[in-house]
């Protein structure tokens, strides 16, 4: 296929909402996707002919399909990460398909977690950042509020206030996700670690002091100073991390107070933005709840609330009926993941310990387990009960905060 002649884009030229720059730097245009695929014509052309793939020509193709995958946008074509679309296809098809028979639903019930925990297990090992879980998250709640409004709300035993405190939920469980989402802590490289001397290549200051068994006191003082320096050294970041802080190597970034990175947020909690998160947990938790009463009410008004999700008799012989109780299903599974969650950040709290640390401990053979494994106690930041949360919710939320360097502790 002949290549189609193509101009560098130029600064001062602004792209239109079609146009964008590829992977190679050309200015292109979202019309031409499906112009000059000549990574994708090999690949096809060995296939037909049962001839091997070169080595790497699949990534190519996959690198070039993901660059060409956008969608119109001002000042040029944005991207579309490719993790995004699986979540908005799958989602729709598994629930209705789990809606026409009993056997479906037990089948895509159980399927539906085992395959998302496997692609977790997947890009966990390869410490790669993957928006599929993101968008699975969104979309769950987007599509799970649609059924509500177009399925459940028409049957008429949802009253007005009932659905004001479903849509208020979602809206202000979106809002503090929203808030989750920005800067966690990220630690800012100081001017002075780029010109310092204690990592690199520096050696004791000659200081007029008395040597105290052959060894001078400012050269004692050095060495334990450049100990805790290098032991508190990230050299990715370029930075003295704080107590508590920890470099994530999914973002890249050190975070203060570093918790753990959440796939379901792809970002870290830390110092910053960690009320935020569990205020986004236990919002969604109590709306999915109420959420989900109100369909079993609706859907199986002879059963009790708490037990129609395992007796709904009947509930299959509408497919209207049988999809918000397959959705029912689905929140429930989604909510008591969520609920562990919740708990475990509960107890981290209480004991005044992160994720990160109680994982190292366990690691290093430190910390105590109790109640099968809930909690981890470390003893080391722990100030009780009371105190443990009176410092977690008056913790600065500040990301602007001075930040260590290393001739702070030189």
């Amino acid at each position: 296929m002949a290549k189609r002649a193509r101009k560098a884009a130029e600064p001062e030229d602004p792209l239109c909402c079609c146009e964008f720059v590829n992977h190679e730097g050309e200015r292109t245009h979202m019309a031409a996707c499906f112009c000059d695929c000549e990574h994708l014509d090999q690949a096809c052309d060995r296939w037909l002919k049962g001839e091997a793939q070169k080595e790497g020509a699949l990534s190519q193709v996959v690198a070039v399909v993901q660059d060409r995958l956008r969608v119109p946008w001002l000042y040029g074509a944005r991207q579309v990460d490719l993790s995004v679309i699986p979540p908005l296809v799958l989602l729709p098809v598994l629930l209705r398909l789990a809606a026409l028979h009993l056997f479906l639903g037990v089948l895509v019930m159980i399927g539906l977690p085992v395959l998302v925990l496997w692609y977790y297990y997947a890009t966990h090992r390869r410490k790669g950042r993957s928006l599929f879980f993101l968008s699975l998250a969104l979309f769950s709640l987007g599509y799970m509020y649609y059924l509500f409004l177009t399925e459940v709300v028409p049957r008429g035993d949802v009253g007005l206030l009932q659905l004001c405190t479903v849509t208020i939920g979602v809206v202000f469980t979106l809002f503090f996700l929203a808030l989750t989402k920005r800067d966690p802590g990220y630690l800012k490289p100081h001017p002075a670690d780029t010109q310092n001397s204690v990592i690199d290549h520096g050696g004791p200051p000659e200081l007029a002091c008395a040597p105290r068994n052959g060894v001078s006191p400012a050269v004692q003082l050095y060495a334990r100073s450049s100990e805790s320096a290098k032991s508190n050294w990230c050299h990715t970041c370029r930075v003295v991390q704080p107590p508590r802080a920890g470099h994530c190597r999914i973002c890249g970034f050190c975070v203060r107070r570093l918790d753990h990175h959440c796939v379901w947020i792809n970002s870290c909690v830390g110092q910053a933005n960690h009320r935020c998160f569990l205020l986004t947990i236990l919002l969604f938790l109590l709306t999915s709840v109420y959420g989900i009463s109100l369909v079993l009410r609706s859907v199986c008004p002879k059963q009790n609330t708490l037990f129609a999700l395992l007796y709904c008799p009947g509930v299959y012989t509408q497919y209207s009926t049988a999809l918000c109780f397959t959705c029912s299903w689905y929140c429930s599974i989604v909510t008591g993941g969520l609920l562990h969650l919740l708990v475990v950040q509960f107890f981290n709290v209480s004991y005044n310990v992160t994720e990160r640390e109680a994982r190292l401990a366990l690691r290093q053979k430190q910390g105590r387990r109790h109640l099968w494994g809930l909690i981890v106690d470390t003893g080391t930041y722990s100030r009780g009960f009371l105190g443990n949360w009176t410092e977690f919710l008056t913790m600065s939320s500040s990301t602007d905060g001075p930040s260590l360097s290393l001739t702070d502790l030189v």
